[in-house]
């Protein structure tokens, strides 16, 4: 899945929620349960994600939804293989990218 955001600071979670396609209050109960999801909150509450945060849905969304993880399962796979994890992330990200442009040159020949 690629996310199309643009480079801030911060993002809102209106925002973050569209970019993966999934509902605010499923990124509020990601929060709750993972602990490398750390938000700032202004005085009214509202969350703002940093782009960290953001690298580290991509990887909590990639466990749940496109692996099939439980959600008690992605805690336990990040907590004992986190590096591993992080780095066949990398890897799968940046061969969909690839993906992605060579499907983009396909169409305009």
């Amino acid at each position: 899945m690629h996310i199309d955001l643009p480079e801030r600071l911060y993002y809102n979670i209106g925002e973050v929620a569209d970019a993966f396609g999934v509902n605010t209050s499923l990124i509020r109960f990601w929060e709750k349960e993972f602990d490398v999801l750390k938000p700032k909150k202004n005085a009214k509450g509202n969350r703002k994600f940093t782009p960290q945060d953001i690298k580290n849905l991509e990887l909590i969304y990639h466990l749940v939804k496109e692996r099939g993880f439980t959600l008690e399962g992605a805690k336990i796979h990040l907590k004992e293989n986190k590096q591993k994890t992080l780095d066949q992330f990398e890897i799968i990200r940046k061969l969909e990218s690839v993906k992605a442009e060579l499907l983009k040159i396909k169409e305009q020949l």
